[in-house]
């Protein structure tokens, strides 16, 4: 279902509330230029500060601008099952494609706990689910034999993999014995997660440059490692800078460079530091994004 060049998309704000006019321009502009996927209300979309009216909104949003031009993976992870259930049944109602869930953060779960959590997900929602392994931020990751026993759940489709261990998808693939999306959730190792049997990335960068991206990621469906590799170098300035700071004030900065929304952050991100905005201007013009 989820291919190529997928944007986490940022979350837009203005005096303190949702830019909606913002976030449908976004959404919009990502289309036409060519995206394969959007992911809202992700970690790049602040959904931990966000209400949950808010966060619910902007799925909504979401999935009418983007009218069926490319599927919708809608964030709906908590580490509480109930409310990631209750996220996933609204993800569902407004016409979302699958749903990206991640589990254990400040709770600590063992395996069984994780696996226990996603398939009472599973078991209590209907669309598809993507699981988001990221151990730096929930604390505890998912393992190989994990993910291989969630993938025999029939609507457990794929994973988001930010472990940053490129053997994973190798060691996946051998275990997990059905079609299954495999996703790098990092934009600097994405072409190597690729060459290792990935299909695309969930994209931070994809905010700021998503023609680039989206042309990285044919490149390596096209099995033109060795191009694809050669543009990755040439993007790896752009997703160095924009991480210079916690995400997403980075990627907001640059798309308030390309008149997209403002660079308003919730707390605890704060704004960029002069020197920091400085690279990443720099950056963009070297890449004639601005």
């Amino acid at each position: 279902m989820f291919y190529g060049a997928i944007t986490a998309l940022i979350t837009p704000f203005q005096n303190g509330q949702l830019d909606e006019q913002a976030l449908r321009k976004i959404v919009r502009w990502q289309i036409d230029q060519g995206i394969n996927g959007l992911v809202p209300v992700g970690t790049t979309g602040e959904s931990p500060t966000l209400s949950e009216d808010e966060h619910k909104r902007v799925i909504e949003i979401t999935v009418e601008e983007a009218n069926k031009a490319v599927p919708i993976l809608a964030g709906a992870g908590s580490n509480n099952p109930i409310e990631a259930v209750n996220y996933s049944e609204f993800a569902y109602q407004a016409g979302a494609d699958a749903t990206l869930h991640v589990a254990g953060y400040y709770n600590r779960p063992n395996q069984e706990g994780l696996y226990q959590h996603f398939k009472y997900v599973h078991d209590h929602s209907k669309l598809p689910i993507v699981v988001y392994n990221i151990p730096p931020r929930a604390v505890v990751g998912v393992e190989v034999s994990t993910l291989a026993r969630l993938a025999e759940l029939p609507r457990i489709i794929g994973v988001k993999d930010a472990t940053g261990d490129l053997t994973r998808p190798i060691r996946e693939r051998a275990s997990i014995q059905k079609d299954f999306d495999y996703l790098s959730g990092d934009d600097i190792s994405c072409v190597a997660y690729n060459v290792g049997g990935g299909q695309g990335c969930i994209s931070v960068s994809s905010n700021v440059a998503p023609k680039q991206v989206v042309e990285l990621h044919d490149l390596c469906r096209a099995g033109r490692f060795v191009e694809a590799a050669a543009l990755q170098d040439k993007l790896f300035a752009l997703h160095n800078a924009l991480f210079i700071e916690p995400n997403p004030a980075g990627p907001k900065y640059a798309l308030s460079l390309l008149g997209l929304c403002s660079e308003e952050c919730r707390l605890p991100i704060v704004p960029l530091q002069a020197s920091t905005k400085a690279t990443i201007r720099q950056v963009m013009q070297d890449l004639e994004l601005i």
